[in-house]
């Protein structure tokens, strides 16, 4: 299986970030989580893009904040999906990030998920590894009919109370 490189802008974002690796390991997928900066570490952040598919990646998860350019420059130098996970926080409580990971040039695309939807990024990933790999498409699955059978126990939950009136 293809590994997913986590990566992040600052260890500032590391209490989201560690959702999108639990979520990971929670399907069986291989990571590597790693900071590096597009602006204060422009040549490592570049090298690990460009070598990414050679080093077993399949994915690559970037998380940044403010100007959050962290993601466009992983997808600048990597033809590999990456997902962008824009950080909530700074003048704009991550506006700024949001319009900054989504907005990229054509033929340089970024997946976006929500402000610190690292959770989400980490689901995405997995789906995009699972169109070469049934197992990981059954562990998608079964994840789903959990959540389905969660919201049916709640369903149930709320009529009694309901009922109870």
């Amino acid at each position: 299986m293809k590994k997913v490189a986590v990566i992040m802008g600052s260890d500032s974002d590391w209490p989201v970030v560690k959702g999108a690796c639990a979520q990971l390991k929670e399907f069986g997928i291989p990571y590597e989580a790693h900071i590096l900066s597009a602006h204060r570490t422009p040549a490592q952040a570049a090298e690990f893009a460009r070598s990414a598919r050679a080093n077993g990646f399949g994915v690559m998860i970037c998380a940044a904040g403010m100007a959050a350019h962290l993601a466009g420059a992983f997808a600048g130098n990597s033809t590999l999906p990456v997902i962008g996970i824009p950080m909530k926080g700074g003048a704009m409580d991550g506006l700024d990030a949001l319009l900054a990971t989504v907005q990229m040039p054509s033929g340089i695309p970024v997946a976006t998920v929500a402000l610190n939807g690292a959770k989400n990024a980490a689901v995405l990933a997995a789906q995009i590894l699972a169109v070469a790999d049934d197992d990981l498409a059954a562990k998608l699955d079964a994840a789903r009919e959990k959540m389905a059978r969660q919201i049916a126990e709640k369903e149930a939950k709320l009529q009694a109370e309901l009922d109870e009136r």
